[in-house]
């Protein structure tokens, strides 16, 4: 059954949206194919491996302008429409439990071993608006109205409004992120829980602890400059050299970023958790007899070691050899061609030097895979904290057969946009296929637990 398009006001190519699309879809037992995108899509997005890097840049710009809307509609959003969209991507049957909350690659690899649909408490609308990358006090000042009228007509979200001339330096040249959190489960989701939560059920709270230092716009409205992934809070507030370099490296202007002071600190705009759910989703629970859990975790690639080694286990226990090994970022996940090759999954969250450490020091700990898999997010930018292609091609080295690159080319990257419609079939090249299996247990989890403990980071009590 062809599944509903998100409402034409949300992010198509956000992670919250993608990562739901990949979840249900595995909970459907069918592939995520390129981002969750039309098949008839693919020819085209294979075809930007022909352009100059300044033409694929504009195509980038032009995909994301195209799922824009007008500053004009603020007030005019049903958000309602995203929640009911959200719970209508999942099979129509009950679960045992379900998860609320901050998004996370690795978990949507937790969900589909599960069997556990999410519900994510971060959305984006993104909104045409027209800056200099290096001003986000302009971003600032064209955002204020918009914002304040959003969080007036939408009295249950609180709005993040971010500015990120880092990782986002294409994308921000024609449109501004609103990303908004819901403070409160609300009408769509409620019935969701209530239709399809088996009695007794739990709630699994996600909640990614990040944070960062924003400036306070109005009430529930705060400006985000910057974001995690690159380079830092400092460096974005005060500047450095690798700023500098980055900024004249693009020709800009100016050698630092003058932005709005911050005066508080909130969840990060993408991932951070807003604490009010948690309060909403206790109430909601107490009144229908449901459990609640929380797994908590410092940033969003903290649980991917957790849930490798959780396939891995699992996989043994299914006398499936666990010697594949997948990695991907950001928005680029596919849970089912994962399960079905036997693969284990490890997720960071952006081709940045913290989540490459972060699979290095992974890899150093283990026995090295046979084959391993590299799909990379690729966002066009040569953006602070980059990590060289060399490095790359190491993690490729580590497998004792084979360790691939799932796009076109890795000396194109962060260019190569044809990798978005060629990392599913890379992944599906592999030859050996095994049935779907019958879904973990939450019990099976905590037993894996007790015996594994779960890393640094990463906090799920007992129930």
């Amino acid at each position: 059954m062809p599944q509903a398009s998100p409402p034409d006001f949300l992010a198509a190519f956000d992670s919250a949206s993608t990562m739901l699309m990949s979840t249900s879809s595995a909970l459907r037992g069918e592939p995520f194919v390129a981002l969750g995108n039309p098949p008839a899509l693919k020819p085209p997005v294979k075809g930007t491996s022909l352009l100059p890097h300044r033409a694929r840049e504009a195509a980038f710009i032009a995909s994301g302008a195209l799922e824009t809307v007008s500053e004009r509609r603020m007030a005019d959003l049903d958000l309602e429409e995203v929640s009911g969209w959200a719970t209508g991507e999942y099979p129509e049957r009950t679960y045992p439990a379900v998860a609320v909350g901050s998004s996370s690659g690795a978990l949507v690899h937790l969900y589909a071993a599960l069997g556990m649909p999410w519900l994510p408490q971060t959305f984006l609308v993104p909104v045409r608006q027209q800056v200099h990358p290096d001003d986000p006090s302009e971003a600032l000042a064209k955002g204020r109205e918009p914002g304040r009228e959003f969080v007036e007509a939408h009295p249950d979200v609180q709005l993040h409004h971010m500015h990120d001339a880092a990782q986002d330096r294409l994308m921000v040249r024609a449109l501004t992120y609103f990303r908004y959190k819901r403070l409160r489960l609300g009408r769509a989701y409620e019935r969701f829980l209530r239709e399809h939560l088996e009695p007794g059920g739990t709630i699994l709270l996600a909640e990614c602890r990040a944070t960062w230092r924003t400036t306070r716009v109005g009430d529930r409205h705060v400006f985000q400059h910057g974001a995690l992934g690159g380079a830092t809070q400092e460096e974005f507030h005060l500047g450095g050299p690798r700023v500098a370099e980055y900024l004249a490296r693009y020709d800009s202007p100016v050698r630092r970023w003058e932005g709005p002071q911050p005066d508080t600190e909130t969840p990060e705009a993408e991932w951070g958790f807003a604490d009010p759910l948690r309060d909403d989703v206790e109430r909601f629970a107490a009144e229908h007899g449901y459990r609640v859990r929380r797994l908590e975790f410092d940033l969003p690639g903290s649980p991917s070691p957790l849930v490798a080694d959780l396939y891995a286990w699992w996989y043994r226990r299914r006398r499936i050899p666990a010697r594949r090994l997948v990695v991907s970022s950001f928005a680029v996940t596919e849970p089912y061609w994962t399960l079905r090759t036997g693969s284990v999954p490890y997720w960071m969250f952006f081709n940045e030097e913290n989540s490459l450490a972060g699979l290095e020091r992974y890899l150093d700990e283990r026995e090295p895979p046979d084959d391993l898999l590299l799909a990379l997010f690729q966002n066009g930018v040569e953006t602070i904290g980059l990590p060289p292609v060399e490095r790359w091609r190491a993690v490729l080295a580590r497998a004792r057969r084979s360790g691939r690159y799932a796009g076109t080319d890795l000396d194109d990257y962060p260019y190569d946009l044809a990798a978005y419609a060629r990392y599913d079939e890379r992944l599906q090249e592999w030859p050996a296929r095994y049935p779907l299996p019958g879904h973990l247990t939450l019990d099976e989890l905590d037993a894996f637990l007790d015996a594994h403990g779960t890393p640094e980071g990463v906090r799920l009590p007992s129930p």
